[in-house]
């Protein structure tokens, strides 16, 4: 569990590093819950808003196991 950096995109929604990479995934959670970006019909997707989709590349919608390949380009 070793902390890593966080890019810049990432830092915007989770907050600046370093950080293990399991931290980094429940602040994820923290700030998708509190903007209510989880989809209310498929809760496996999460709804992008600007912040997230720098991170997500672009994408509007997500999966849960997609978004952990996404945010790992953002960690070093």
């Amino acid at each position: 569990m070793k902390p890593m950096q966080i890019s810049a995109d990432l830092a915007v929604v989770v907050g600046k590093g370093p950080m293990p990479r399991s931290e980094v995934v429940k602040k994820l959670w923290v700030y998708i819950k509190a903007n209510g970006l989880q989809d209310t019909k498929n809760k496996r997707n999460i709804n992008a808003d600007a912040a997230l989709k720098k991170v997500f590349g672009g994408k509007a919608t997500v999966s849960m196991f997609e978004m952990t390949s996404l945010v790992s380009k953002h960690l070093s």
